[in-house]
């Protein structure tokens, strides 16, 4: 068995158990109930906000993988500090999860504005206080666009926490992960014609054919599973979890390309080698990153 496949065997396993653990607690938040000065640290309210364990979480992980992209920034000569792109990351995080739900639009819109325009300023200043006015541009838009891949697009998970279970999280992330497995067996067993080769060698239009029919088997499945065992606001149906499966396979492997481009154009093969056989967390957050506001859209639209 190869190295990195043995790796992926183990790691992958081992991240998926974490993520049901995860998920488990974060249900059982809902149903503690706050009083005296726990009530007063949440200002009052008898319910910890749904998925505040989710948000912790996703902080941790929008700051290593802040810390990641800084590697490709600096390959590429752009000025970066990795304080100031997590804290960027991390920022569009908690402006996405703290805005509350009856917020009006206007001013939901405003909140986000005001948080990005203040964290402009600040890139601004710090790679501009030597006086040095060469790459403070690039450096600028590197912060924002940290915060608005890691930190606005994370976003768009939580604000699907808000209003269903957890176990969505779940479903959407192994729905999209699962075309990342049937790409990888198919293409390895009947993989012949190569899709974009000068991007990502590796991958074959027989490997995609195969990771989107199995993230469409996956998202059927899951669905079957929302309306044996969630509660009827939670349900998905099987035509919604089959269309789900297609374009959480299509969306996320555009994802996953889009990282390959970053990492080729900075002569990286992984972000870093946190994760044994899946190289760093921006390799495993690449594909459901792009599909968060995709999903969003679906169920919100469906």
């Amino acid at each position: 068995m190869p190295g990195v496949l043995k790796h992926r065997l183990i790691t992958g396993p081992l991240l998926i158990a974490a993520l049901l653990l995860l998920v488990v607690l974060d249900n059982a938040l809902d149903r503690v109930t706050l009083r005296g000065l726990a009530s007063d640290v949440f200002m009052g309210r008898s319910h910890p906000p749904r998925g505040l364990l989710l948000f912790a979480v996703g902080l941790l992980l929008a700051a290593l993988a802040a810390i990641e992209l800084t590697r490709i920034f600096e390959a590429n000569q752009i000025k970066t500090r990795r304080w100031l792109t997590a804290a960027a990351a991390m920022l569009g995080l908690t402006l996405s999860y703290s805005v509350k739900m009856d917020t009006a639009a206007i001013t939901a819109i405003a909140i986000v504005s005001t948080g990005m325009i203040a964290m402009f300023v600040l890139a601004l200043l710090t790679f501009s206080h030597d006086r040095n006015v060469q790459g403070v541009v690039a450096g600028a838009g590197a912060v924002m666009f940290a915060m608005v891949y890691l930190g606005l697009m994370f976003g768009f998970l939580l604000a699907l926490r808000r209003e269903h279970s957890a176990w969505w999280i779940v479903g959407i992330v192994l729905t999209t992960k699962s075309c990342d497995t049937g790409a990888y067996f198919t293409g390895r067993a009947i993989g012949r014609h190569k899709m974009i080769p000068w991007l990502s060698p590796g991958k074959t239009w027989e490997g995609l054919a195969g990771g989107i029919a199995f993230a469409a088997i996956v998202g059927i499945a899951l669905a079957a599973a929302s309306r044996r065992w969630l509660p009827p606001e939670d349900e998905v149906s099987t035509l919604l979890g089959l269309v789900a499966g297609v374009l959480f396979a299509v969306v996320g492997q555009f994802g996953d390309l889009t990282m390959s481009l970053f990492k080729r154009g900075a002569g990286l093969k992984d972000s870093s080698s946190m994760l044994p056989g899946l190289g760093g967390v921006l390799d495993v957050l690449d594909s459901p990153l792009m599909v968060a506001p995709v999903a969003f859209w679906l169920f919100e639209i469906a």
